[in-house]
């Protein structure tokens, strides 16, 4: 194996999905602004949108995401149309 290629900062950082709020501590060396204190050791906390444990592929359930009323602005548009032709 050659040397001084691999990163040197390892160290352990928790990532937060912010959709269920579930935490999981693992070795990064990605670069994180917030810290967040578990079981009285504070470490670098990197926020994420969506993980394995809330990805309907993983979990098996549905759920709808309405981002910035995507949903509202779709159904004010084509949602009516059965009525308007009628």
């Amino acid at each position: 194996m050659k040397k001084d290629i691999h990163p040197s900062n390892y160290r352990e950082v928790v990532f937060k999905d912010m959709s269920n709020d579930e935490i999981f501590i693992t070795r990064s060396t990605i670069a994180a602004k917030e810290t967040i204190e578990v079981d009285g050791v504070t470490y670098p906390l990197v926020k994420l949108e969506i993980t394995s444990s809330s990805h309907p592929f993983f979990t098996g359930k549905q759920k709808l995401v309405d981002t910035a009323g995507r949903v509202d602005k779709f159904m004010s548009r084509y949602g009516n149309r059965k009525k308007a032709t009628k």
